[in-house]
C-alpha cells in the first residue's frame, strides 16, 4: 500500500549562497511511503504511519540541518520516514522555488 503525504511545507535555511544562510526559505515535499495494508483493513491508527508526527519530525530535522543543498534535504526527510518502522521504503521530492532567476522550482527526488 502506498501513503502519500503532498505539499509538506518547511521553512528552514537551505543554499549555499551567503545571502541564503541567514534567512529562511520555504521548501515543499511530497512523500510516499510503501507500507503495509493492514490500516486499511483495520482502521486504526496504530497499523499505519502517524503522518502528523512524521510531517513534524522531518520539519524538525530540515530546520535543524540547515542544509545547502536540495538533494541533501530530500535524503534527511526520507531517512526520517526510514525510522518509522511501518515505512517499507520511502520517496521524496523536495522543491524549492525562486532559487534562479527564469526558473519556477527546482526538485531532487530520494528514494529509499
Amino acid at each position: 500500500m502506498r501513503l502519500e503525504l503532498n505539499g509538506l511545507s518547511v521553512d528552514c535555511i537551505i543554499g549555499d549562497m551567503p545571502g541564503e544562510r541567514v534567512r529562511t526559505q520555504r521548501l515543499v515535499l511530497d512523500v510516499v511511503l510503501e507500507i503495509a495494508a493492514t490500516a486499511a483493513q483495520s482502521d486504526s491508527l496504530s497499523d499505519t504511519v502517524d503522518y502528523v508526527a512524521l510531517g513534524e519530525a522531518i520539519r524538525a530535522k530540515l530546520v535543524s540541518a540547515k542544509c545547502r543543498m536540495i538533494e541533501r534535504a530530500a535524503r534527511l526527510a526520507a531517512e526520517v520516514c526510514m525510522e518509522d518502522g511501518k515505512v517499507r521504503a520511502a520517496t521524496v521530492r523536495v522543491t524549492k522555488s525562486g532559487a534562479v532567476a527564469g526558473l519556477a522550482s527546482a526538485s531532487a527526488v530520494v528514494s529509499i
